[in-house]
């Protein structure tokens, strides 16, 4: 028998008492505002949802009509079930907290409503990546540090990609599970437990085209990695690239890989593109959840301590050996 979603967070709850109730119906309320996103980008042009929403997000990025319709869908569904004091979301300037008309519970939400807007229109995977974490029990008006919690800290995490399948991901501390979207059921069924990511790979993903402006240790790296079979590695690598973060880390959870977005000379006071509350700290705990390891090129994402909601990081995770060693790479450079 196909088991559920909600069949097996009420299993972990009852045999590793892992997954508070809250939490539970938290989880479960993301993955149904998640199946009514993918619904919307299914229907694409027919929905009337593709195409520029003619405004910008509070990083100064174009918003697609589908990232409004996704950051919309996941406040409403998530706001009146008491299960969160406050959320905060990519596409917000500050945090969202619970009206007063809702029962306040004791968790938090962060979330990217729709990773990769720039292939909504073309028709390539996209996704949505969330966080979970536990309000601090000193706190009683909500605020926005508040929500400045190390990766470390999380309680839950996941993404959900809309491609071919759509799919979710899910990490709770004991690991990582897949459940693939069953729209004739209309429920998430579980299609994969204990997922592990190869130590070593043969394939990296990075944005060449902004390889003028890497800092050494990334052109070393990558340099290594075209040399192929003749070169300092012995072995032929591929390259891979979305421009979808959701998708591409969900490849090397699949099949192993390296995902590599760095600093670089454009922007050199931001240390990075990809954001660490919305992106890099769920990614990196499902990362290092199924065996692999993620840094900044310094240090572990996980440990980092946020000072702004949006701040921003350099990611290379994935494979744990391709990853330890473009890190060594950047050290020995330090």
């Amino acid at each position: 028998m196909a088991t559920s979603l909600s069949r097996y967070l009420v299993e972990q709850q009852r045999a590793k008492s892992n997954i508070p109730p809250e939490l539970r119906l938290l989880l479960e309320v993301v993955a149904r505002a998640c199946k009514s996103i993918s619904h919307s980008v299914n229907k694409g042009a027919l929905g009337g949802v593709l195409g520029s929403a003619q405004s910008e997000n509070v990083q100064g990025e174009v918003q697609k009509k589908l990232d409004i319709i996704a950051n919309e869908v996941l406040i409403e569904a998530n706001e009146w079930g008491g299960h969160l004091a406050a959320m905060a979301s990519e596409e917000m300037d500050s945090i969202y907290i619970v009206p007063n008309r809702y029962p306040q519970g004791e968790y938090l939400l962060l979330f990217d409503p729709l990773d990769g807007s720039s292939n909504i229109d073309v028709n390539v995977s996209i996704g949505t990546i969330f966080s979970v974490l536990k309000k601090p029990e000193h706190s009683e008006n909500v605020s926005e540090s508040d929500f400045l919690q190390p990766g470390h800290a999380q309680v839950a995490a996941g993404y959900c990609v809309y491609g071919p399948q759509t799919t979710l991901v899910l990490t709770v501390g004991d690991g990582v599970a897949m459940f693939t979207l069953d729209r004739e059921q209309g429920s998430f069924v579980l299609t994969e437990e204990n997922v592990r990511i190869p130590k070593d790979t043969k394939e990296f993903a990075i944005n060449m085209s902004n390889m003028r402006h890497w800092n050494q240790p990334v052109s070393d790296y990558i340099a290594e990695c075209l040399a192929g079979s003749t070169g300092p590695r012995g072995k032929d690598f591929n390259m891979r690239w979305v421009a979808s973060m959701v998708a591409d880390v969900h490849r090397i959870l699949t099949r192993g890989g390296v995902f590599m977005y760095p600093w670089d000379k454009r922007e050199p006071n931001k240390p990075g593109k990809l954001r660490l509350m919305y992106e890099a700290n769920p990614m990196s705990w499902l990362i290092e959840q199924a065996g692999g390891m993620a840094t900044n090129g310094m240090e572990r994402i996980l440990d980092i301590q946020p000072t702004q909601l949006h701040q921003r990081v350099s990611v290379f995770l994935g494979s744990h050996n391709e990853v330890e060693r473009v890190t060594a790479m950047h050290k020995l450079k330090s």
